[in-house]
């Protein structure tokens, strides 16, 4: 095992996901409680936007996965009234009220499509490598539409965030890009085009990545888990407590109101009131 370090001996390749790695981007602190201590830190309550946007996926996914004589817009409403995760609601009418306007979202969204277009790939991991990382990750639907030179796979991520998206928002997803590159490795088809399905606004908003855009977001990606495989080697060589809060320093700011280990981060704390399980709903 020794000889591992040699020199001219294969580096070890970094695993990690897109989530890991923007993980470490948002908070060091919130990424060492997440992905490195052990136990995890308890975590505060479920969010009922989580609850929403996981009901949704979970009947778009099966809507795909019927029969196509059973992919009618009732049954999409019918799946999400099957599925629903009733967590982190105000009460029992609150939840109530957002399962009948997910269903309504669902069956719209699913109006609007052809049952027959049938997606080469629903909630599917792909995986590439460089040779530095081995990056893998879910794709919520993977398309397979004729472009101007023939066929090509499309990525399409589902949003159920109350805040409409652009191509901006398509064009800097890192976790986007990075399933682009490895459904065209995968696959072997040409794959640029990523895309934001906003359910609540019914709109897609969607970038055309050229290969060296691709290839930057793979070289961040690289360069940031650089940075997370020292941390962890850090980390897990054993570190004193002042060491470990300057490898892993909290990010305060808006967003603390949203962590799941906010009751653990006075910094955290003092940076945003906590918000309600409720609050990121609109009324």
């Amino acid at each position: 095992m020794a000889q591992l370090g040699f020199e001219g001996m294969p580096q070890r390749l970094y695993p990690c996901t897109p989530s890991r790695l923007n993980s470490w981007l948002d908070c060091p602190r919130r990424y060492r409680m997440t992905y490195l201590d052990r136990p995890t830190p308890p975590k505060g309550p479920p969010w009922a936007h989580n609850s929403v946007g996981a009901s949704v996926h979970n009947a778009l996914a099966g809507w795909w996965r019927l029969p196509l004589r059973e992919r009618t817009k009732a049954a999409a409403g019918t799946l999400v009234e099957r599925g629903w995760i009733d967590e982190g609601f105000r009460d029992a009418e609150h939840s109530a009220a957002w399962r009948r306007r997910s269903r309504a979202m669902v069956e719209d969204y699913t109006a609007g499509l052809d049952p027959a277009d049938e997606p080469i790939g629903v909630e599917r991991t792909v995986g590439t490598r460089t040779d530095k990382i081995t990056v893998s990750g879910r794709i919520d639907r993977l398309d397979l539409r004729f472009g101007e030179d023939g066929q090509e796979l499309v990525v399409v991520d589902y949003k159920t965030g109350r805040r409409p998206l652009d191509s901006t928002d398509a064009r800097g997803s890192l976790a986007l890009a990075i399933y682009a590159v490895a459904a065209q490795r995968v696959l072997r088809k040409p794959c640029h085009k990523v895309e934001l399905h906003h359910l609540p606004s019914s709109t897609v908003a969607a970038w055309d990545h050229p290969e060296e855009g691709l290839a930057r977001h793979l070289r961040r990606a690289e360069d940031i888990a650089a940075e997370c495989s020292a941390a962890d080697d850090a980390y897990k060589e054993g570190l004193s407590e002042k060491a470990v809060e300057e490898l892993f320093p909290p990010n305060p700011g808006a967003q603390c109101a949203w962590c799941d280990f906010a009751r653990h981060c006075p910094e955290g704390r003092a940076a945003a009131h906590a918000k309600r399980p409720w609050d990121a709903l609109p009324e």
